[in-house]
């Protein structure tokens, strides 16, 4: 499997506070089936992104991970004005592995009318945006419509896995199911920060899509999907229908 999202660099932001942990945190992702992670620090008002200092960061994590598991670039960009002009100044500079899918997150608390504009922008940047997390952000999650047409615009969507299990509370698995069904998820990713609250781990949301939905969509979000990001090509999406429930499932 193949984790798009995740805060492994130690020290850069609210993730892996030293080596060890960022360490720690490559081992468990192998052992669980992952063979490829981006770490995508944060860009925003609280953590300042340097591409160089995360290249760096990334070597260093690689070198003493050695082979058991692929670091690949990538950032987590806010969408604030500072850092939107970065991304349209300097696209491969922000966008994962280079080739153009770029990480973006929305506040909690505004979503700007110009969003789509914004987006558009990026668009005809090269650059790709995936929408992070969008079920556990109180505003998009009401917004199934307007999610919709970002993604007919050419955007994609990324669902926490802990979601989908239910760990983020019911709003946000609600949406995660509704963003499914849709066929508006494109990849299912840790979004990991430590070894305990927040682990990468992805083994658990790959049984639950494959035994809930089917193996097929399990593939298109952990494996195909992403892997079609690391190589900069355009991604999949299309409706994921749940399995019928045998009737005894509900006593």
């Amino acid at each position: 499997m193949i984790d798009i999202h995740t805060h492994i660099l130690p020290g850069l932001d609210d993730g892996a506070r030293d080596p060890e942990e960022a360490l720690g945190m490559l081992r468990m992702a192998a052992a669980a089936g992952t063979t490829d992670i981006v770490a995508t620090s944060h860009a925003n008002p609280h953590f300042a992104f340097d591409p160089q200092v995360a290249e760096e960061r990334i070597a260093g994590l690689q070198a003493a991970a050695g082979d058991s598991i692929r670091i690949h670039y990538g950032c987590e960009l806010h969408m604030t004005l500072d850092g939107i002009e970065n991304a349209l100044r300097c696209p491969e500079a922000y966008s994962i592995g280079h080739r153009g899918h770029l990480l973006v997150e929305f506040s909690d608390f505004l979503i700007p009318k110009t969003t789509s504009a914004i987006l558009d922008r990026m668009i005809d940047r090269g650059l790709h945006p995936i929408i992070a997390h969008p079920e556990r952000n109180p505003i998009l999650r009401t917004r199934m419509s307007e999610l919709a047409a970002w993604v007919e615009r050419g955007c994609s969507m990324q669902v926490t896995a802990h979601s989908l299990l239910g760990r983020f509370g019911k709003s946000a698995k609600t949406a995660s199911q509704q963003l499914m069904s849709r066929g508006l998820v494109h990849f299912l990713a840790s979004d990991a920060h430590d070894l305990v609250h927040r682990p990468p781990v992805l083994d658990e949301v790959q049984r639950y899509v494959q035994e809930t939905f089917d193996e097929e969509a399990a593939d298109r979000l952990l494996i195909e999907n992403p892997q079609s990001v690391l190589e900069g090509f355009p991604v999949s999406s299309g409706p994921i229908a749940m399995r019928k429930r045998p009737w005894y499932s509900l006593w």
